[in-house]
Order: structure tokens, then sequence, then C-alpha cells
């Protein structure tokens, strides 16, 4: 497995396409090629930074997972590029560069050289400690030992049926997985966010979120099947988020390819699931293209928050929010209830802060093409435009809006325009 992060070449044609927020093959392409390179360079980091390098155990369960990959490469690449698996790696590589703080969780390497192994269908041994009474197996489940100390684990050690196992839920439609288990499904709490995991789902909260997902792609499916087809290519989980949780969803730079979510009524949950790609996608393309060089002072006005934002919490935003306005428009195009006021409302947002973004003196040549292409496909909304003045409503009440955020906040008025 090699652990080199290539050189990354992007189009012109590939960043317009990107920057549009139209899904392209080439683009999905770049974001799932990008992804995997940056995973394996962090693989190896931790590999190379372990105590006793590449002699120690981690170099053993190393070479399991290389054993595991002779066998099956496709069951290997899914562990390892298991969004999950990827917090783990930002997480266990910060721990291991720390002189101080708790230490890192190496034995997680073994547990996913185990999930490859079972996966892959190798003979093997293999023995592990698990946390808590507990061995995570990514993309599979956990188990639950009936003795405490370190178990021992062959091929024949995961048996769904077993009732000390815990599987990882499947959604429905896909290869999508939605994650409850994995305790690396989500920053821990040296890293408290806006949101948080729920805990272990009951049957009956599985059921729920079943019958929300289907409900969410049938929709996809009908109004825009394009970005459809591109979410189950680039979403590999959902974690269910927990109460109090101040956000619909959310994405983890670390955990590419996944979503956070708040159990939501299929409409919602499409939108929020459209709306989340973008940001991951976003992610991607920066990992190899400097769109800017600002810093993350908040001085910028995003009409879809009350806060003043850094430029890069912007550009995000206003991706984000340019595709959902795409998506609200197939999907007034198509009939469907109240679609017409969500795109009115989204595009007007985007336009508004579009001008500031544009001409921002730190963006860089591509962030210029980048947003110039934003603009471009904003424009191409008006081919097709909602009845009456729906558009001109939406965007006297978002100079509202601005006017009213400039009064709050006076000193940063001249952030507004662009």
């Amino acid at each position: 497995m090699s652990a080199a992060l290539t050189g990354f070449t992007v189009t012109s044609a590939t960043l317009g396409a990107l920057a549009s927020t139209e899904p392209s093959a080439d683009g999905t392409r770049l974001v799932r090629d990008i992804r995997r390179s940056k995973r394996l360079v962090l693989l190896r980091g931790v590999l190379d930074a372990a105590p006793g390098g590449r002699a120690g155990e981690a170099a053993d369960h190393w070479a399991l997972l290389e054993e595991a990959e002779r066998h099956d490469p496709e069951a290997v690449r899914d562990v390892l590029h298991y969004p999950a698996t990827g917090v783990w790696a930002e997480e266990t590589l910060r721990r291991l560069h720390a002189p101080y703080g708790p230490p890192a969780d190496l034995g997680h390497l073994g547990a996913l050289a185990v999930a490859a192994a079972l996966r892959s269908g190798i003979t093997f041994k293999a023995t592990l400690r698990p946390v808590h009474g507990r061995l995570v197996l990514p993309t599979l489940g956990l188990l639950r030992p009936a003795r405490p100390g370190p178990l021992a684990l062959t091929e024949r050690c995961w048996d769904p049926e077993d009732p000390g196992a815990l599987l990882l839920h499947a959604l429905p439609g896909g290869r999508t997985a939605l994650d409850d288990l994995d305790p690396y499904r989500a920053p821990g709490p040296a890293h408290p966010g806006p949101v948080r995991p729920a805990r272990r789902l009951t049957p009956k909260g599985h059921k729920r979120w079943d019958t929300q997902w289907s409900g969410a792609l049938t929709l996809l499916d009908r109004y825009d099947t394009a970005r459809a087809e591109e979410i189950g290519l680039l979403l590999r989980s959902v974690v269910p988020l927990g109460g109090g949780s101040r956000s619909s969803g959310a994405t983890l730079p670390a955990a590419a390819g996944s979503v956070l979510a708040r159990t939501q009524a299929p409409p919602a949950l499409a939108a929020t699931l459209v709306h989340e790609v973008q940001h991951g996608k976003l992610t991607a393309l920066a990992d190899v293209l400097t769109l800017h060089t600002a810093d993350r002072t908040p001085r910028h006005w995003a009409p879809w928050r009350s806060d003043p934002r850094p430029l890069e919490g912007l550009l995000h935003g206003a991706y984000a929010h340019l595709a959902l306005a795409g998506y609200w428009q197939r999907a007034a195009l198509y009939g469907a209830r109240g679609a017409w006021a969500q795109h009115a409302r989204i595009r007007a947002q985007v336009a508004a802060v579009l001008p500031a973004l544009r001409r921002h003196p730190r963006l860089t040549t591509a962030g210029r093409q980048f947003t110039d292409a934003m603009a471009v496909a904003e424009r191409s909304m008006d081919d097709l435009p909602p009845p009456g003045d729906q558009h001109a409503v939406a965007r006297r009440a978002v100079e509202r809006e601005r006017r009213d955020w400039c009064a709050r906040h006076p000193e940063l008025a001249p952030f507004t325009e662009g």
C-alpha cells in the first residue's frame, strides 16, 4: 500500500465543474482520489511515529492489513478509508507527537487489521485488548467479550448472530452505514463543538432512520438524480446527532465521507445531505489547491448565520447554499410544494455574498477562478426563474437583513460589500 501523497493536477474544467456544485465524473473522481491519498499518508505517519517504528506491534498489525489486501483489496480499502478511521488517524498522530496528554490508541490499528482480515476471509490469529469491555471492528460493528482482559481473535471470531456482537447498521438502498457504534465517529471530549453524536440507537431508532433515509433518497432520485448518485458515491456513513445539538447537520474534515445529521423529515434530510456533501467536496479540493490566504478572523456577513464569519466559513457556506439553491430549483420544477420559495430565498442569500467573495484581496488565482465559476452557476439559474416576483421579494428581504446586521455590527459593515 503506497503512502505517498501523489501530486494532483486540477484542470480548469474540473475546477469549474466543482465550483458550480453540479456533480461531474471528473470532480467526483478527484475528491475520492484526494481523500484516499490523504488517508494513506496519515496511516503511514501513524506507523512511522509509533513506538518501535516499523519493527513494533504496529508493524505486525500493518503486516496483517497487507496480507488481507492481497486477498481482497476492496474490502481492506473500505476499512482503511472508512470515515471514522480518519478521525482516529488524525487524533493518534497528534497524540504521538504531543509531549503531554493521553496516550495514543495504537490498539485501534489492530482492530482495523482484524476487521480487514475478517472481511477478506483470510486465516489469521491476533490478540487485542478491548476498551471498556468493547472491541470495535470498523465497518462491521463491535464485540462485547464475556470476560475482561486480552481477547484472542481468529477468522471465526465474528458471528453476527452472537449476542455479544453489535452490528453496524446498514441504511437501505446502498453502502451507507448509520454509525452509532464507532468510538471515532466524531471527535472526543478534547475537541468539543456544536454537535455531538448520539449514543447507540434502539431498534425503533434504527427503523425511524431507515424510513427517513429511504424517503430522502426517493426525493433525491426524483428531483435531482445526479446529486443522488453523487451522494451515493461520496457518502459512506451517517452519524446520528444526539439531543441538544445546535445543527441539523455537520461534516468533519477528518471524517471524509461522513455526515453528522439529526433525525428529520425526508425533505429536510435530503436537503441536509445535499448541503453537507458540498462541504466535503470543498474540503478535499482545499487539501490540494489553495483558494485563499486569508486569516480566520470572523468579519464577514453570512445571511444564513447571525455571527460574523471568516472568509473560509463564508466560502464554505456560499458553496453549500449554491448547491441547495440548485436542488430546490429542480424540486420546484418537479412540483414540490414550497420549493420555489426555498430556491428564491437561498439563491438570494448566495447572490448577496458572492461580490464580497469574488473581490476579496486574499483570493489566489485559483480562488478567483473558483468564485467566478460559482457566480456563473448562480446567474444561470435565471434561465428557469420562479413564478411571479418571488426572486425579487427574496432579494429585498435579504437586503433588509444585511442592513439590520450592519446596524448590529457597524465596525464590520465594509465587509458586507464586495
